[in-house]
């Protein structure tokens, strides 16, 4: 057996960290912009990466080189690096994120949780459902008109559903139901609706609380209720395992990570799952005996901050070379249909059946939608981290059935 080691250049490295850190200063510029009190914030960023990936993939790939020597070969074989370097970036970053989000949410969430989980549930299932029954409806109108197989279209369509909800999850089952042929069709149709998944949410959550006139000091006071008995319990002399807390950090994602890769049949938490479900018990119980497992606020918000970044960066990337290369005008507007109709549908079902405050609202739809970079965007026009108990408390519902519904619409539409 041939033992082959790979060689990472120093030079492939620094291209990469440059690129990366070029996309951030140029996206954050981009997000500055404000139109009528609505930005893009940090999904600037998630542009300015679809542009880079558009237009310089092929030459991020040509510099992102691997080589690779044997020990009885005196050549090398070389093989590009990129999807698996952007891949890294995205990863990490998601960790940083969500992690922090459960932290941030975890001494008020099962207050929370406890209070309104009948409404997480509720509108979880019925963003989900709805998402589902317009993609249904596309399929079937595409397959129609166009006279294109209901198999290929199921998986073009079921590809743009999760590409929608931002859901890997979803886009992992995906490609694991339809037939090995078809799998490329599925991640077409993800990268297609991705962009309109990002923006059309950070968007969406900006621009209700101005439709609304929204008070938002009173409507933060809405959302202080559930926390205020769980802060307490941080009392008496703790021992800290770091002054920032990054070691109570690195243990929760540790174990987020491997929560996540326990699968119950073809389903496991993913990476997101875990690390949340971890952080958010970490952050909960705040100390183990006299040792403080709650990092500091202020790194939660840093890590927040640049773990969507990365995430949007690696995300971006990749996204901008297929959305070029496959983009149809009709494949789009699927993908907007599929993120408007459950969102909007969600959000008034929320807003007069449920009942639920603005806030309350606005973060369980981030939750419903899967959409991590909406969150980071409501943090910030809410003025509070407690929306992020509404998101973590919706999440997961609305994890397990979008998996399920893409799984059952390629069934149906086999």
């Amino acid at each position: 057996m041939e033992l082959f080691w790979g060689i990472l250049s120093i030079k492939s490295i620094t291209f990469l960290t440059f690129c990366v850190f070029a996309i951030a200063a140029f996206g954050y510029l981009l997000g500055r912009i404000t139109i009528k009190g609505v930005s893009l914030g940090t999904a600037g960023v998630f542009i300015i990466a679809l542009l880079f990936g558009a237009f310089f993939y092929t030459r991020l790939g040509q510099q992102l080189v691997v080589t690779f020597t044997s020990e009885s070969l005196d050549h090398a074989l070389k093989t590009t690096y990129v999807s698996n370097a952007l891949k890294i970036v995205e990863n990490v970053g998601l960790v940083l994120f969500v992690t922090s989000v459960g932290f941030i949410a975890g001494p008020g969430f099962f207050g929370d949780f406890k209070k309104n989980f009948k409404s997480y549930i509720l509108l979880g299932l019925v963003i989900i459902l709805f998402g589902g029954l317009s993609c249904a409806a596309c399929i079937v109108f595409d397959a129609k008109v166009y006279g294109r197989p209901f198999n290929e279209t199921a998986a073009m369509l079921v590809g743009l559903l999760s590409g929608s909800l931002t859901s890997t999850p979803a886009f992992s089952a995906a490609k694991a139901t339809v037939a090995s042929e078809l799998e490329d069709i599925v991640a077409v149709g993800h990268g297609i609706a991705y962009l309109f998944g990002v923006v059309g949410v950070v968007l969406f959550v900006q621009i209700i609380p101005k439709l609304a006139k929204a008070n938002m000091e009173e409507e933060r006071a809405k959302l202080t209720s559930s926390n205020e008995a769980t802060e307490s319990k941080i009392t008496g002399t703790e021992a800290e395992l770091d002054a920032f807390g990054f070691c109570a950090f690195a243990i929760a994602a540790i174990l987020g990570v491997f929560v996540g890769c326990i699968k119950f049949g073809n389903f496991s938490l993913t990476t997101t799952g875990g690390c949340l479900l971890v952080s958010l018990l970490l952050g909960y119980k705040a100390k183990i005996g006299n040792v403080s497992f709650t990092p500091k606020e202020s790194t939660l918000k840093v890590f927040r901050e640049l773990g969507l970044m990365f995430f949007l960066i690696g995300a971006g990337v990749a996204g901008g070379a297929s959305f070029v290369k496959y983009f149809q005008w009709v494949y789009f507007i699927y993908g907007i249909i599929m993120t408007l109709v459950p969102m909007i549908v969600g959000y008034l079902f929320a807003k007069y059946v449920l009942r639920l405050s603005l806030l309350n609202n606005l973060g369980s739809i981030t939750g419903g939608m899967t959409s991590t970079p909406a969150l980071g965007t409501l943090i910030q026009t809410a003025g509070t981290e407690n929306v992020a108990s509404a998101y973590a408390s919706t999440y997961p519902i609305a994890l397990i059935a979008v998996v399920l519904v893409s799984q059952i619409l390629i069934l149906i539409f086999k």
